[in-house]
């Protein structure tokens, strides 16, 4: 009789095979398609995508689709079009995979919750627009359900950290799409890291990150809600408001960037949608991943026409408790450098992006140091290594298999995100804060702290769900 695998020995498998695949750059998966025809979908894990725009399409289905592990079930949007767009786009990915154009069937839903509700989904991917990653990450924890967020975490630092809580309690398996840190396609953001921690610039005392910035604009025209569009459900806890496209996204064009990224009730601009990368890999080389900036100050110029409203040019500078400064503005490069007493490294993506849409430019010199000989430096095996993963999507996969923690758990993308909060409040207040990151407050501050919540529109929204776990 022949030995047949567990599903847990067959997942192992499956995964170790895909992510041998992408340490090759940008290298085609290849697999029979009689693989999939001898195999039942108790061997997969099972996928719900929430989101169906741009960087599902294009980063995290496209991503994901690539893993023999996973398996992409159903989907759920407030738009229509793009869920439909999205059910058609997979199902034709597996067809040509498998060359069977009946292999699947995927199931949409207009409402995330109803996909929750599936008792046959193991795992779901939330690519929605800012302010809907916390609540639908906590509900999928309580569904029992391993989670793939896009950054970043939350809208607010209270947001934030009630996901943090509610996922670790759950104890599901969480990845924040913090992908630098994963060497597919950019290992040199982990290489970086691991220089900087061994000593190799010196002691590290400066670390400079570069973002750009968003133009002002946006047409203020109201306008008719498209068919097939849940607008109220799109706006979730944020408040009410007419409808007009650059307010939301193009409902067709599913590859460009949605107005919403632009629109402080959505999100808090590049200091969050962008921020949350870089300053995540300042962490990294810092060693400050479960903590924050104890002081903070900020400037940054805001539209005063037009409907787009999030942060034009600005600058920040936090300092942390190891006495490391962090440096945070708009006319730097986009990338992180990092400066220590003996010299300084420079990382960033070069010109290999996530999607065609990615900001600030490409640069060609993703690399760099003030001697190449720190960049070839070899680590020994007594010193500091960090967490390698192959790829961001095969590490949460991998790690459901295994029961282990991810690369960027639900904690370290909280703080990652929150010290970009933190300074999006330095940039509004235009003062100096003082941050406890213990108890994640401003000291002596009461309008500082107004800036850690925002009142959530009924009945949608973190406490919502809070609501609901007090009153069972």
């Amino acid at each position: 009789m022949k030995h047949v695998k567990s599903r847990r020995q067959f997942l192992k498998s499956s995964v170790k095979i895909s992510a041998g695949a992408l340490l090759l750059p940008r290298a085609p998966l290849i697999v029979p398609a009689s693989f999939f025809t001898k195999d039942a979908p108790s061997n997969k894990i099972n996928i719900g995508q929430i989101g169906c725009g741009r960087i599902a399409v294009t980063h995290d289905l496209a991503e994901t689709f690539k893993h023999d592990a996973a398996r992409i079930t159903a989907m759920a949007d407030v738009d229509r079009y793009r869920l439909e767009n999205g059910k058609s786009r997979i199902e034709g990915w597996y067809a040509k995979k498998t060359g069977r154009s009946n292999y699947i069937d995927i199931k949409i839903y207009d409402n995330y919750q109803e996909l929750l509700a599936q008792k046959d989904i193991d795992a779901v991917i939330i690519s929605t627009p800012d302010h809907w990653h916390a609540q639908p990450a906590m509900e999928a924890a309580l569904a029992g359900k391993h989670i793939y967020l896009q950054k970043p975490t939350s809208l607010t630092i209270e947001e934030g950290r009630s996901m943090s809580d509610v996922v670790r309690r759950s104890g599901v398996t969480f990845q924040l799409g913090s992908q630098q840190r994963s060497v597919s396609p950019w290992p040199q953001f982990k290489r970086a890291c691991e220089l900087v921690r061994n000593g190799r610039i010196g002691k590290l005392h400066t670390v400079h990150v570069g973002l750009p910035a968003d133009p002002p604009g946006g047409n203020t025209t109201e306008m008719p809600v498209p068919a097939g569009f849940n607008y109220d459900l799109w706006l979730g806890s944020t408040p009410y408001i007419y409808y007009t496209q650059d307010r939301v996204h193009n409902q067709k064009y599913i590859e460009s960037r949605g107005g919403w990224l632009r629109m402080e009730q959505f999100g808090a601009g590049m200091i969050t949608g962008w921020g949350v990368h870089h300053i995540d890999i300042a962490h990294w080389g810092m060693d400050t991943e479960l903590t924050g900036p104890i002081e903070v100050e900020g400037t940054a110029v805001f539209p005063k026409t037009g409907l787009w409203n999030v942060h034009g040019d600005y600058e920040v500078t936090a300092k942390y408790a190891n006495g490391v400064t962090l440096l945070i503005n708009s006319k730097n490069p986009n990338g992180v450098r990092f400066e220590g007493s003996n010299g300084w490294i420079f990382v960033s993506r070069g010109d290999v992006g996530v999607t065609a849409t990615d900001p600030g430019g490409k640069q060609q010199e993703a690399f760099k140091a003030s001697d190449p000989k720190i960049l070839t430096s070899v680590i020994g095996p007594n010193e500091t290594h960090l967490y390698e993963s192959p790829e961001q999507h095969a590490n949460w996969l991998n790690c459901i298999i295994n029961k282990k923690p991810t690369i960027s758990p639900a904690e370290v993308a909280h703080r990652s995100c929150s010290a970009c909060l933190v300074a999006h409040a330095a940039m509004k207040m235009g003062a100096r804060l003082y941050w406890d990151p213990q108890k994640e407050v401003f000291k002596d501050n009461i309008e500082a702290n107004k800036l850690l919540s925002r009142p959530q529109r009924a009945p949608y929204g973190t406490n919502y769900v809070l609501d609901k776990i007090k009153n069972k």
